[in-house]
């Protein structure tokens, strides 16, 4: 009788291989619902669907590496499923609660409000085209680039907080333009974002950020929508001063 070796790894089901997809399936959902529910005129909701995207997004990369289940397919599929849910549901979204009122102005400043959300898909596609194509060149602390899901989580969060104070998209017209073309620019800027996605040199963390974890957990329950604008706005800030902080430091000698 043949001894088995039972230090050799048993060969994986391929079945496995549909965990993370599905949850990158699911994440596309989130973004086709959220434009089905703004063509209802649902804007909450249609935000909300984003932000758990967003959630799931996030969850079937670590399930695939924890899985070990990454492949080629999932990669690319994964950046199919982002341009919809972070590229056309937040600019259909923003069209559809705001932008399509600036046609109130005149028929060049209506084709303004659709030019411009067509601008923020398109540069989401290129965001992700441009990632897919920097893998395992860039340093991975860092984006290059605002990220589009952190550029949907501004947009998104922008239109829930009016929503949830009842101000009108109609009102909000020009204000959600400059939003709408400042998110699609940082996305194909070349200013450098945390990306979070380094192993800590450490374990142990800080005594300071336990309390603050906790402080912007009550904060998210007390008024969701408005932190979560808070929260948008302060990263898309950093990026402009990791930027300039790393220039001062490449002119001093000194690693950026």
């Amino acid at each position: 009788m043949t001894d088995i070796d039972e230090t050799k790894p048993k060969p994986r089901h391929p079945g496995i291989y549909l965990l993370p997809n599905l949850f990158t399936t699911l994440g596309m959902l989130g973004g086709f619902y959220a434009i089905v529910s703004a063509f209802s005129g649902h804007y909450i909701e249609a935000a909300i669907a984003v932000f758990v995207a967003g959630l799931l997004d996030g969850i079937d990369g670590r399930v695939a590496r924890l899985t070990n289940t990454q492949s080629d397919f999932g990669v690319q599929y994964d950046s199919l499923a982002d341009l919809v849910s972070f590229g056309l549901a937040p600019a259909l979204v923003m069209y559809s609660w705001s932008l399509s009122n600036l046609k109130n102005y005149g028929p060049i400043v209506g084709k303004i409000g659709w030019t411009v959300a067509f601008v923020y898909a398109a540069c989401a596609a290129m965001r992700l085209a441009r990632f897919n194509t920097q893998v395992g060149v860039i340093d991975k602390r860092y984006f290059q680039g605002l990220a589009s899901p952190a550029a949907a989580g501004l947009m998104m969060s922008y239109v829930w907080t009016m929503n949830d104070h009842d101000v009108s998209g109609a009102t909000m017209a020009f204000v959600s333009l400059g939003v709408t073309l400042c998110a699609a620019l940082l996305m194909i800027s070349k200013l450098r974002y945390f990306s979070f996605k380094s192993k800590p040199e450490s374990e142990k963390v800080p005594f300071l950020v336990l309390p603050i974890l906790v402080g912007v957990i009550v904060a998210l329950v007390i008024d969701t929508p408005r932190v979560l604008f808070g929260i948008a706005i302060v990263y898309v800030l950093s990026g402009p001063l990791l930027t300039l902080w790393g220039l001062r430091h490449r002119r001093k000698g000194q690693p950026g």
